[in-house]
């Protein structure tokens, strides 16, 4: 037989044009049992989609057939199919096998499981969370130079280099804006050289210095060269964790074996428990005693508050708020008094 021009040839597996696939049929038929009592229904409306489908132009007929093609591929996808929404091997395997798995006690057991585990999530209130979200910004807000100014110039507009020579990573005195930052939390205080360097003297006096010098041994390893990490992991090795180091850290016997078998092929990210675990004892022990000792305290009683020396582009920030008058109050009269009637010169004799 001969096929007609501008045709193309059908492939294997393809479904011939107006024949339904095997699965769509059985849907078919769920679908006819349904709504078996309203069926005539259906197919009047189904005639008059194909009527009115046919009027149109066939740019407009292959848009809303891929339209709908791709509308089925996201909502329902063929059984066996990965959906386009289930993306990544542990959730497009599950949408799999979820298909082909019969629902035996093994498949309720999981299912029990993975209801009992989502019941076991900790979650918190949206009031609890807008509390949090109220109080850091209370707290970091007048330490944003974008919501309160720069003080005491704002060096991006002005040729005033003040902010940036005060905020040096080594000055001779912190400002007080820079001293209160330290007590945020641990990691504002490690992040800046000059609070990590007050931070050692007071270990030093706790006689526990070497627990700082340790992380910073192992920041340097972290982000150091890769030519050097052999050589620095073994002289942090010397240094702090090997038996009778001069500057020996005390670490939990757990974390030591983990170590020590990385130590067998050292790289940048060795030493990653042992730093952990060291972070976590100076934040629970030696941070809080610092923010309470007399080093910190003498810290933000000498620390001098900026004043402003340069006027600000935006003069709204910073500006206090005053109560505007309401336009429904009218102006109260000024009564004359007694001494204006007889000076006016205007009354009667």
């Amino acid at each position: 037989m001969r096929r007609p021009t501008g045709s193309r040839p059908r492939t294997s597996g393809q479904v011939p044009c107006g024949r339904l696939r095997s699965w769509t049929m059985e849907c078919y038929d769920r679908l006819h049992k349904k709504i078996s009592h309203v069926w005539d229904l259906v197919l009047m409306q189904a005639r008059e989609q194909l009527r009115a489908a046919k009027q149109r132009r066939k740019g407009d007929r292959l848009v809303i057939a891929f339209q709908e093609q791709t509308y089925w591929l996201v909502n329902r996808p063929p059984p066996g199919a990965p959906s386009v929404l289930e993306q990544g091997p542990e959730r497009g395997s599950r949408t799999a096998s979820h298909v082909h798995m019969t629902k035996s006690a093994d498949f309720y057991t999981r299912e029990i499981e993975y209801c009992r585990r989502a019941l076991g999530r900790t979650r918190v209130k949206s009031s609890v969370c807008l509390e949090a979200y109220l109080s850091f910004c209370d707290q970091h807000g007048p330490h944003d130079p974008l919501v309160s100014g720069c003080l005491p110039s704002n060096p991006w507009i002005s040729d005033d280099d003040a902010y940036w020579v005060m905020n040096a990573p080594t000055v001779a005195a912190p400002t007080k804006l820079r001293v209160e930052r330290w007590g945020f939390s641990f990691k504002e205080l490690l992040e800046d050289p000059m609070g990590r360097a007050h931070f050692m003297d007071f270990l030093g006096k706790e006689f526990s210095g070497e627990n700082l010098s340790f992380w910073e041994a192992c920041e340097e390893l972290r982000y150091g060269a890769q030519a050097q990490v052999p050589t620095l992991v073994d002289a942090v090795y010397q240094q702090f964790l090997a038996p009778g180091a001069a500057r020996w850290v005390n670490i939990d016997s757990r974390t030591m074996e983990r170590t020590l078998e990385g130590l067998r092929q050292p790289h940048r990210y060795v030493l990653d428990a042992a730093q952990l675990h060291i972070y976590m004892l100076m934040k629970k022990d030696s941070y809080p005693r610092f923010l309470k000792s007399d080093i910190y305290r003498g810290l933000l009683a000498e620390a001098g508050i900026l004043l402003e020396t340069k006027r600000r582009v935006f003069p709204f920030t910073r500006r206090p708020r005053r109560s505007s008058p309401s336009p429904a109050l009218l102006p109260t009269p000024v009564e004359p008094t007694a001494a204006s009637g007889p000076a006016g010169g205007d009354g009667v004799a």
